[in-house]
Parts: C-alpha cells; structure tokens; sequence
C-alpha cells in the first residue's frame, strides 16, 4: 500500500544534513513495513535486526561505542555486508537494547556516510525513562495511522483522491455523496494498516472489527508487560473511559469519570504513558485564543483522542450499520468520531502542537487552535450539514482580520473570513 511517509524517507535519505534517524509510533501503524519497503525500493541492500529478545545484539552494543567494530558486529549478525551509501542499517525493536539508541549519537559522529534507521513500538516510552538520547545527532520521524488520502488509494479510488489532494472542488462537487460514503466507510475501518488491508481485499466488515479487537488487546496487553506495575490498573482505566469521554457534548477529560473522587495528581503518569506510547493524543486548551498560542496552554486542562477513528469505533463497540448507514444518531457520538478524524487528519501532516479552547461558562469554544504561517487559525468541526456556530462567529467579529475554518458535510465554499471545506477534504 502506498504511504506518504515513504516520500519523507527518501528526503532524508538524500538530505545533505542526513543523521541517524528514529522512527517513532504505536505499535502496528506501519513501521517495520515503512522501513523494509524503503530499503527494498531505495537501497541496494538492507542489513535488518530485531533487537527485541536478542542477546547478541544486547552484547553488541552493551561493549562499548566502538563504531568500527560496532559496524563489524552487525555485518556479522545481519549476513551482509554493509557499506556506506548503499545500504540501509534497520534496528527494529531498538526500546530493548537502549544502549543501541545512545550509539546513534556516534554514528552521526564518526561514521555519517553509514545510513542507520531504528524503531521500536514503544520508543517513546523509553526515551522518558533514563535512555541517554544523543539530543541533536538524530533526526525523527513521526508515523500515523494511514490517513483518508492513504485509505483511498489503498481501495482503490485513486482518482477521487488525486481530485482531492489537488483541491479541484468544482470536479468534486459531483461525487460530493460519494466521498460522504467513503468517509463513513474510514470511520468504521480506520487507518491501521491491517485492517485497511482486510477491508481493501475482501471488504469483510466483521474481519475488519475483529483485526480491531485483536490490536486493541495488544496494547492491553502491553500495559500489563510494560508499564510501571503501580499504574497499570490507572492505564485500563484512562484507556477505557476514552471513547465515553470522547462522545460527550463537553469533551474536556474528566478525572470524575474514571471514578468518584479522582483527582489529577492520582492519573497524570498514568495518561503520560498512553500519550508517551503513541496510543493517545492529548490537546491542552488555551485560555486565551491569541498568539503564541503555547504561553496560554493550561497543562491541568485538555482532552484526549485515540489514536485511530476505527480503533476508537471498536472500542466503543460501535454497529457497522451505525456508522456506514445514514441515521440519526446522536450528534455528541456524531461529533465524537468528526474531531477524532479531523485530528488525525492533522497529525498525519505532522501539524504539531494542537490546541482547543474554551471557555469556563462553554460560551466560547473553538474544537481545535493552530498556528499557520505565523497566524492563529481557528478550525471548527461539524459532523453534518447543520453549521450554525456562535462561538466562532463571535470570535470573527470581534477579530478583524481572523481566518478561520470550518469543517463539515457540506461543500466547499469561501466566506469573507471563513472558508467551508468538507470533512473528506482535510
């Protein structure tokens, strides 16, 4: 399957400022794949090792930072022979061997012509947990689930997607139901690339929830492996109350939710971790709609996404039917799995930090805030047709100058200060 991530690793590949790099993501988004297609399509030799459970790469890099004998040690246990420029080095798995993270730092030191990549499912976690991480010797790259364009392609509409990514509303306008359709289609099945697969070849909607269920327990799974034993319990319970929290009118996280009494001071680690692993997104509120956004974040205040729309469906064990067929469901749920898309939508193309605000009374509130091009860009999601939004109207016209956007199921249209784009144009 095509992914657009595979186009940021053939920069880096040819940047002249090229240095080790980490990819960072959840488990099953793609990772291992990217790397190996990358290496298969770009280089003439991949030199592939999984660190995890494997004693002779422990001892490899356990020794010392010796890059030459370093180099020698991987030739040895990869069967091939790496040279500089021609070969991809690929660490899969790097969180259980730390020391192999800190040798980056003298990779891009002492052997830069040396093309070396790694990743790890939980990475994230590592990095926040004592690993020396060579600050400034290795460039990252961050990895999604596959986006809507991603997902088109992959079912083979690759011509409503290429419509798409070339902005040509007035040939869009047509098939406007159609792309609705193939939106609601990415609600159900996401863009975890198993289950885009499964749904790209067979269409098969319950295989579909069931690859879901199965990747979802794995990260269960994983709380109880790998989290800190004292906030596992604390991890089950943030991660389950995401969905209820999610597909609520007000979507601020509530500690009260998880239980009578709950207080931050008692979670924070444990919602730390989920955001570390990759399994959740966090958006802070701002209390201020102004430039620079980050010097009016509130840390104590925010709401968390999951990580994919599809993910999220089957953890609130949503009906196909509810989802793919037109009805009249309740619009916070509605809502819920729009924002979910909309974010997703923005990480992919790795917009980054992401804001919301609001205010105490709700008089006021602006589902997401980013800065554009030096401006404050306001974005407001609609899941369907029905637009009406004071918050946003007020804050235009107290805002001279203020562009914003709106997201809905209608079609594209430009205002004098709001332009319109349709959800499935994100």
């Amino acid at each position: 399957m095509k992914r657009i991530a595979l186009e940021n690793l053939l920069k880096w590949k040819e940047s002249a400022n090229r240095k080790p790099l980490i990819l960072n993501g959840a488990r099953q988004v793609g990772k291992t794949w990217l790397l190996r297609e990358f290496a298969k399509t770009a280089y003439q030799k991949e030199a592939y090792i999984v660190c995890r459970k494997n004693e002779l790469v422990k001892q490899v890099f356990a020794r010392d930072f010796d890059i030459k004998r370093i180099l020698r040690d991987l030739r040895a246990l990869s069967k091939v022979d790496i040279t500089p420029g021609d070969t991809l080095i690929i660490l899969d798995e790097v969180q259980d061997v730390p020391e192999a993270i800190e040798a980056l730092k003298y990779f891009y030191e002492q052997a830069p012509e040396y093309h070396i990549a790694v990743a790890g499912s939980l990475l994230g976690i590592s990095l926040h947990q004592g690993v020396s991480f060579p600050v400034g010797k290795v460039d990252e790259l961050d990895i999604f689930p596959m986006n809507f364009m991603e997902f088109l392609d992959a079912i083979g509409e690759q011509n409503t997607a290429d419509l798409i990514a070339k902005r040509d509303f007035a040939s869009i306008a047509p098939l406007h139901e159609k792309c609705v359709d193939l939106l609601r289609q990415y609600y159900y099945v996401g863009g975890m690339p198993e289950a885009v697969k499964q749904y790209a070849e067979t269409g098969a909607l319950q295989s579909v929830r069931e690859i879901q269920k199965s990747i979802l327990r794995g990260y269960e799974q994983d709380f109880s492996k790998h989290a800190p034993k004292d906030q596992v319990a604390k991890i089950k319970l943030v991660w389950k109350s995401v969905p209820s929290q999610l597909f609520k009118e007000n979507k601020k996280f509530i500690y009260g939710a998880l239980r009578k009494g709950a207080r931050a001071t008692q979670y924070a680690e444990a919602i730390e971790w989920l955001v570390d692993s990759g399994l959740l997104y966090k958006v802070s509120r701002v209390s201020k709609p102004a430039l620079p956004l980050s010097i009016y974040e509130e840390l104590n205040i925010f709401k968390l996404y999951a990580l994919d729309v599809g993910l999220l469906g089957a953890m609130a064990n949503t009906d196909s039917s509810q989802i793919l067929i037109k009805s009249d469901l309740i619009a916070e749920f509605n809502g819920g799995l729009a924002e979910q898309f909309i974010l997703q939508q923005m990480k992919s193309k790795q917009i980054d930090p992401i804001y919301y605000h609001s205010t105490d009374d709700s008089r006021l509130e602006l589902d997401f805030l980013i800065q554009s091009e030096g401006r404050l860009l306001p974005i407001e999601v609609k899941s369907g047709e029905s637009v009406r939004s004071n918050s946003l109207s007020t804050l235009l016209q107290n805002t001279p100058g203020l562009q914003a956007i709106r997201y809905s199921m209608r079609p594209y249209k430009e205002q004098a200060s709001l332009t319109n784009v349709p959800l499935y144009a994100a």
